[in-house]
């Protein structure tokens, strides 16, 4: 278990990260997310015992992160950190043995993790040689080639295509289902929706958003309804409980208050003409984000 208990962190007069608080599961996918300069890359160094906190403690099965269980952790961080004059295998070889492997366990996984990322050609290739999206591939690899039960990842999907993603997606799934603690940030909000059950969003150091998603969006209660039919849009927009209406191509979508405004609009719609489509979802984990952060802006 991960549990961080009231972190505080300050740079001099400046405090980064403000009393926060949260646990993770084994098991289990964590969501830390927040906008540049929110307190995310900081929170990341408490957890990796990288930096002390000023107030309270981030606990790694009770104990401190420190020499004696960093083999168990990886950490992708969003800035690619890789050594580029080397080859892939003497970099792997040189991160894996920081973690204690043996040199014939690190290529026995390197060359199963190449294998799965479909590059065994670039093992002996230099890593400014390869692409972008290569190198976050071997970023990745660095990170989970120790088979951490704590694994901390810092926008892992930049400068990767659908197809890819998909491979990274699998891989962090299947760490879930060993049982490793996952600390996953991304600004691409649906892969976190998809992801992570917890979440703490981060504004200014403070969490703003915090909790189980599901319970998260239900308690911001906005909805959003699309309708296909012979609407009139003037109507529509002052129907109780709306607070904005668009128009696309073939639908019309109807931002609501809350699900007590509903079925009044859905008694107005099936008046209507050529009513093909009424269905009601809740708020995006990107429109709560939008709404709060923004909230949380406009008061300073």
């Amino acid at each position: 278990m991960l549990e961080v208990k009231n972190v505080e962190m300050k740079y001099g007069d400046f405090t980064a990260v403000h009393d926060l608080s949260f646990t993770i599961k084994p098991g289990q996918i964590f969501g830390l997310l927040g906008t540049n300069g929110a307190g995310k890359t900081t929170t990341f160094r408490v957890i990796m015992g990288l930096l002390p906190p000023t107030k309270g403690e981030a606990l790694y099965f009770n104990e401190h992160v420190g020499y004696h269980n960093v083999d168990e952790i990886g950490y992708m961080i969003e800035e690619r950190s890789l050594l580029t004059k080397i080859t892939v295998k003497d970099l792997l070889l040189y991160f894996g043995q920081l973690k204690g492997m043996s040199k014939p366990l690190i290529l026995k996984r390197l060359d199963y993790w190449l294998d799965y990322f479909q590059i065994p050609e670039y093992k002996d290739q230099k890593i400014k040689e390869l692409s972008k999206g290569n190198q976050q591939k071997i970023q990745f690899i660095s990170a989970i080639i120790n088979e951490p039960k704590l694994l901390v990842l810092d926008e892992p999907f930049s400068g990767l295509d659908p197809i890819n993603t998909e491979l990274f997606v699998k891989v962090v799934r299947a760490f879930q289902d060993k049982g490793a603690m996952i600390v996953f940030s991304s600004h691409q909000l649906d892969h976190v929706e998809s992801f992570c059950e917890e979440i703490v969003v981060l504004e200014k150091g403070r969490a703003i958003i915090q909790g189980n998603i599901k319970q998260v969006k239900k308690d911001f209660k906005k909805l959003t309804i699309h309708i296909a039919a012979d609407v009139d849009i003037d109507t529509l927009n002052n129907l109780p409980g709306v607070y904005k209406v668009e128009k696309n191509t073939q639908t019309f979508k109807v931002k609501i208050e809350s699900e007590s405004f509903i079925q009044g609009i859905f008694d107005y719609v099936k008046t209507c003409d050529n009513v093909t489509k009424f269905d009601v979802e809740e708020a995006s984990l990107s429109e709560i984000f939008v709404a709060k952060v923004g909230g949380s802006r406009e008061q300073v």
